[in-house]
């Protein structure tokens, strides 16, 4: 019978041996479910922290509605002189180009005469390759942009507008003219009209200088300033090698 109690008593101690185990894995597993719990918990409060962070990044430097050009040419050329002239002087610029500021101080009024002449047109393609060069403000691309703005709501103004961008070109490896000195450029041309201050501000035509930069890049033009004469570059774009250009064209 001492027997049978003792064994009793070693299947008791036993059993409660379990039973404090059980216990004790069932209080690990509830701490480590709380942590597993609570780490969760953390992961998704930082995540919605630095999503909301990023938004609020790409919102300080986001664009506005992105809109498309109407008044351009097909192949996205602001157009002066004769819509309908056979001979077309196309020049595709960047406005952060110092090669393309001197091209315009020393052919620019060659343009604007062939324009008025009645019997030519004049294309200016902007297009922006030279981001790089204004330390991450994307001048090129917001000049280009602004370039689209004044066209399309002061076309009578454009040409103004144009000099006065290249005489008042930033240098290369600045941050470039802020939207505010580009709309003031603008008012000064005489283009001051609220919607093209927005247009500029708002980055309107970003997204369409975007795609037609690389519009421009599919038709093997690497470089500006770029002229071509009815599609044929000339090499050394002088304001006598365009007349003369021009005036072969027309013959």
């Amino acid at each position: 019978m001492n027997t049978s109690k003792n064994v009793s008593k070693d299947i008791k101690a036993m059993q409660n041996g379990d039973k404090n185990r059980r216990t004790l894995i069932q209080v690990v597993v509830a701490v480590v479910l709380i942590a597993l719990v609570a780490a969760i918990a953390l992961f998704i409060v930082n995540k919605d922290s630095t999503s909301g962070d990023a938004s609020s990044a790409a919102g300080s430097g986001a664009t506005g509605a992105q809109l498309t050009p109407t008044t351009l040419t097909d192949n996205g050329a602001i157009r002066f002189g004769n819509p309908d002239a056979t001979t077309v002087v196309s020049v595709v610029e960047d406005f952060q180009c110092p090669a393309c500021k001197n091209f315009e101080s020393i052919s620019g009024s060659t343009l604007q005469q062939l324009a008025e002449a009645g019997n030519v047109a004049v294309d200016y393609r902007p297009i922006s390759i030279l981001d790089r060069f204004s330390n991450g403000t994307m001048y090129s691309t917001r000049a280009a942009g602004a370039s689209i703005c004044v066209a399309e709501n002061d076309r009578d103004n454009w040409m103004s507008w144009h000099t006065s961008m290249f005489e008042q070109q930033p240098s290369e490896g600045g941050t470039g003219l802020t939207d505010d000195e580009l709309v003031a450029i603008a008012a000064s041309a005489g283009a001051d009209s609220p919607a093209i201050a927005s247009c500029i501000t708002d980055g309107s035509y970003t997204d369409w200088v975007t795609t037609q930069t690389q519009s421009v890049l599919g038709e093997g033009i690497n470089g500006t300033p770029n002229v071509r004469v009815n599609g044929t570059d000339i090499a050394n774009p002088t304001p006598e090698n365009i007349l003369a250009a021009a005036a072969a064209a027309g013959n």
